[in-house]
């Protein structure tokens, strides 16, 4: 692959024309380079797919590669007004992937495979294009890593806490509202029924969705870094006290009827707390900018 790029990187450097397209040639060595990654990358990219498919805490997996090649898309415009400049020095990133890959696939590792394909992308274009085109596709090109699930061992490890977490935050708030309840672990006593805090209900699921939200929400609505930062910052507590009310509210509909704890019903009990959560976070930003504008207007 890497030896047909270089075949292929004269062609990249052709001129750009008065109405600032991008040349045929250099689009025809784009083209060349996604078949390549695709050729090489397939076996991982089915797998990614289908643990989007399968795994319930990767539902945002589907949406982080639309919306990064859209942002992209409206980038494409203020490159073209930029020559294609190859540079060198992303051959070292794509070197760096396909090592990464070659030893994933060796120790049959997940997390190593499917990063290897993002940062041979960020290679590709910075081989063929320069480092002015890195900039512009930057955040397109790093939000690429939020469609990768963490390893197994950190999901394990952040799992757990998280649901000792909500089962206490519930407990406390059961007994302040005169609900009846006992702990034991992630498993909380009621009068009528146990109630389970399994994986699904650590919170992990929408605490990655919703920092992926964030992250493109700040995008598209905040210029400043400093407040972006504090918002994407901002969703972990959030995500995690949402989750803690969403295991509160449960014990509470269990007191009515146990049957409002499972199925379809809780179910669509966490889509409304995610829901809740993103409105939480989007009120967050508008405090932070008023904030900013009333610290911006006492320093001048």
């Amino acid at each position: 692959m890497i030896l047909l790029m270089q075949h292929l990187m004269s062609s990249a450097v052709a001129p750009v024309n008065k109405s600032l397209r991008a040349p045929v040639a250099s689009w025809l060595v784009v083209g060349w380079v996604a078949a390549l990654i695709v050729f090489c990358y397939f076996p991982v990219m089915v797998r990614l797919v289908r643990q989007w498919a399968n795994d319930d805490d990767m539902g945002h997996g589907f949406f982080v590669p639309v919306i990064a090649a859209w942002i992209a898309w409206q980038k494409l415009e203020e490159a073209r007004a930029i020559p294609p400049l190859p540079d060198w020095r992303g051959l070292i990133l794509l070197l760096w992937g396909a090592g990464q890959l070659y030893i994933a696939t060796l120790g049959a590792e997940l997390f190593l495979a499917r990063t290897a394909l993002v940062i041979t992308i960020i290679g590709a274009v910075w081989l063929l294009c320069g480092v002015r085109y890195l900039r512009i596709f930057a955040f397109p090109l790093l939000i690429l890593f939020c469609m990768i699930p963490i390893p197994g061992v950190v999901y394990t490890r952040l799992t757990f806490p998280l649901q000792i977490f909500a089962s206490r935050v519930a407990e406390h708030s059961l007994d302040l509202l005169g609900v009846p309840v006992m702990r034991e672990g992630n498993v909380l006593e009621l009068a009528n029924m146990k109630l389970n805090v399994v994986d699904a209900c650590s919170g992990i699921r929408s605490l990655l969705s919703l920092t992926f939200l964030s992250l493109v929400y700040g995008y598209f609505f905040e210029t400043n870094l400093r407040i972006r930062t504090i918002l994407f910052l901002s969703t972990i507590p959030i995500a995690i006290l949402a989750n803690a009310g969403r295991v509160t509210l449960t014990g509470l509909l269990a007191q009515v009827n146990p049957q409002l704890a499972e199925g379809a019903l809780h179910e669509a009990e966490g889509w409304v707390i995610f829901m809740i959560a993103l409105l939480i976070m989007v009120g967050f930003h508008k405090v932070l900018t008023f904030g900013w504008a009333l610290v911006r207007k006492g320093t001048d």
